[in-house]
């Protein structure tokens, strides 16, 4: 009798598209011993909504408040067959200033404001391809109302 095949998961993750006078907010972090540029983003931790990750994602990489308005992907991604495929949902929305009083999150050493050409140029130290689809999916228009979104998480 054969072994049953284990079950297969993707990371679960959520990502910000910000977008101030045609600059996108940018976190500057360390990923494998390089730094590079990535939308505030990370993992839904157990228990959570989607919009409260977003939320406690953004706070923690930018020290900023995110306000949600629209989801804007849903995107499936895999470096190549040795690495964890990602299931990322990205929202846009606004932020307030940042706070002086808050540390950014370990990893993240600097926020900055980048247009597409900057992030097109830096396409080798995008921390994905999804970074740039994500600005470009915003770019076009796309928006998903948040009413999409049904949780029946309880604590």
């Amino acid at each position: 009798m054969s072994e049953p095949n284990p079950i297969w998961k993707p990371h679960v993750t959520v990502a910000a598209v910000i977008e101030k006078n045609q600059n996108f907010l940018m976190v500057e972090e360390q990923c494998s011993g390089q730094l590079v540029f990535n939308q505030p983003a990370g993992h839904l931790e157990n228990g959570e909504d989607l919009i409260t990750a977003i939320k406690r994602e953004v706070l923690e990489e930018t020290t900023c408040q995110f306000e949600p308005s629209a989801l804007l992907a849903i995107q499936l991604w895999r470096k190549d067959a040795k690495f964890p495929t990602f299931l990322r949902v990205c929202f846009t929305g606004t932020v307030s200033e940042p706070d002086p009083t808050l540390p950014l999150d370990h990893g993240i050493i600097a926020t900055h404001w980048l247009n597409r050409d900057d992030l097109n140029h830096q396409k080798h130290r995008l921390r994905s391809p999804l970074v740039l689809e994500s600005v470009n999916q915003y770019l076009s228009g796309q928006r998903i109302p948040l009413t999409l979104l049904k949780s029946l998480i309880t604590v």
